[in-house]
């Protein structure tokens, strides 16, 4: 036999090509990670702006001022599309730019093309601002004047001064603003609809108390009625001396051709000349953006702003799913392991479980509309909320039939996992336990089940990274483009189980492809990925660990 086919014969070939697949597949997912990250939280950096002169089709000339966000060559063919068609040398290439120009409500749009042959002259003007608005996105241009009460009181540099310090003022009393609209106000409502509910209740079981009980509290009721309307009406006063505060001052910005906008200040977030800013302060801007991505609220039909109620709700969602498939699947795995009779029906069981997980997540999502929602969910109105309809509580999409239609679609991997921990486990160690005087169910629970804790906990993870990223069926159960409050807060019963919530998957989505203005929300679709790929990591290494320490402590205890 020759060398060769004794080093096939050796098996050493199959082994290579395994750890080089299993390389080349590492550095994939590696590289796939870093081009997420790159593009999405690269966009928090502040790029340079770029003023460029350029003759239209017309020979006019126009000055154009924003960012460069993408680059791209065209070849004489593409070329024919615009209105440089025939004007390229033979197979010479053409590059064009893509400008985001910004001032949407002046020129209509965030983006423009514009082809290299086309630029005149290019400059980095030192002076160039950019304003980040709580509407109609960045605004690029040069500062004129601020106004206070419609008197100029600063013009030129000195007023850019200015201006950072009333944005960082304006931002502390819109920051307040928003508490008392978010929460204070929210609670107040909270408490108003309450009252409501409870008179409307009282109204509907009035012929099963007494007239005294009846109008003691209805008394009640209105008393805590009257006490939140006058704290209403403070928070309101507070909250119309902010406004007016806030719109006293106003800024005036003159665009790259020469036109002004005037602009309430209440309406920006903050200034910022991209071009004269240093290594240091381009950091400590990168990573208060980051902060407010990663915490703030969503703005601006999500595509500003940041995406906390998005993790917050995946989080949630995915730990209460867990805490309900994980007891089913272990309980449903023990039963057709250690109880069920092992024949053809058994057998026809394990089958169909081992197809469900085959399933489209898609019709879980519509079994979960029709069983959970509205079938489990208007019963349950029906019973302890009757004086509420035809308003639906539990009757609607909301967080608890969303948790329950993922712990149904992971179900089966809890279950096929578990019971193969389970077989795993040597007969002779069964026996030995009841050898020694031990009950099935003493052997089940001192020894069978912590041996088998380690193949549980991984059915978790596997539940818990499918899960993370499902999006089908979350659509039609309780995920929403924009929640208007948090499923945990300050109110009793503190978890609202009903309330609908949003998701990172969902949020992608929306973004991505439902959005008004796709191109720039594309960053934001890349580092909202790489926020729900860090969740779903961090939720495994987790649950990793957990499963680690079990097999340590279950190794200490064989020793």
């Amino acid at each position: 036999m020759s060398n060769t086919r004794k080093w096939f014969a050796s098996g050493d070939p199959w082994v290579w090509m395994i750890g080089g697949a299993l390389t080349v597949s590492l550095l994939m997912v590696i590289g796939l990670i870093g081009l997420i990250a790159v593009r999405g939280f690269g966009h928090f950096w502040p790029a340079e702006l770029i003023e460029t002169k350029v003759r239209t089709a017309s020979g006019e000339i126009e000055i154009v001022l924003g960012e460069i966000t993408d680059t791209e060559t065209l070849t004489p063919l593409q070329l024919q599309d615009t209105d440089l068609a025939g004007q390229a040398d033979g197979d010479a290439l053409t590059s064009r730019a893509q400008f985001k120009i910004g001032n949407r409500d002046v020129f209509g749009s965030d983006f423009r093309w514009i082809l290299e042959p086309r630029r005149i002259e290019t400059r980095i003007p030192e002076d160039a601002i950019m304003l980040e608005r709580r509407e109609y996105g960045n605004f690029y241009g040069y500062l004129v004047n601020i106004k206070r009460d419609g008197e100029i009181i600063a013009r030129g540099d000195e007023a850019f001064e200015e201006l950072k310090a009333m944005l960082d003022k304006n931002r502390e009393q819109v920051d307040e603003l928003e508490h008392i609209d978010r929460y204070e106000i929210g609670a107040i409502n909270y408490r108003l609809e309450q009252a409501r509910l409870d008179e409307r209740g009282l109204e509907f079981n009035r012929d099963k108390i007494s007239e005294d009980e009846y109008q003691r509290r209805m008394a009640e009721i209105e008393a805590e009625r009257q006490a939140a309307q006058a704290e209403y009406k403070k928070l309101r006063e507070k909250r119309d001396v902010l406004m007016r505060e806030l719109n006293r001052a106003s800024v005036t910005m003159r665009t790259a051709d020469g036109r002004e906008k005037e602009m309430k200040l209440s309406n920006l977030i903050r200034a910022t000349r991209n071009n004269d800013m240093s290594v240091f302060e381009k950091t400590g801007y990168y990573l208060v953006k980051l902060k407010e991505f990663v915490l703030g609220f969503p703005r601006e039909a999500n595509t500003e702003g940041g995406i906390m109620p998005a993790i917050f709700g995946t989080i949630t969602m995915v730990l209460l799913m867990s805490i309900v498939v994980t007891p089913f699947g272990v309980v449903a795995a023990i039963y057709l392991r250690e109880y069920a009779r092992q024949g053809t029906f058994l057998r026809i069981v394990r089958i169909s479980v081992y197809n469900l997980a085959g399933v489209p997540s898609i019709v879980f999502g519509v079994f979960g509309l029709g069983f959970f929602v509205y079938t489990m969910g208007g019963s349950i109105d029906a019973l302890f909320y009757p004086e509420l309809a035809p308003q639906p509580v539990f009757g609607t999409p909301g967080l608890l039939w969303a948790s329950l239609t993922l712990a149904l679609l992971t179900l089966p991997v809890v279950i096929v996992a578990t019971e193969e921990g389970l077989t795993r486990i040597p007969r002779a160690v069964r026996e030995g336990s009841l050898a020694l005087g031990a009950t099935k169910a003493e052997t089940l629970r001192r020894i069978v089940l912590p041996m088998a804790a380690p193949a549980m906990m991984t059915g978790l993870i596997l539940a818990v990274a499918r899960a993370a990223g499902e999006v089908a069926p979350l659509m039609l159960v309780g995920v929403v483009k924009l929640a208007p409050a948090l499923p945990i807060d300050g109110e009793f019963p503190f978890l609202h189980l009903e309330r609908k919530i949003m998701h990172l998957g969902f949020h992608i989505y929306d973004v991505g492809f439902q959005s008004p203005n796709v191109e720039a929300a594309r960053p934001l679709v890349y580092a909202t990925s790489l926020m729900l790929l860090f969740i779903i990591i961090s939720l495994n290494l987790t649950a990793i660990s957990i499963r680690n320490r079990l097999r340590e402590r279950f190794r200490a205890d064989s020793d």
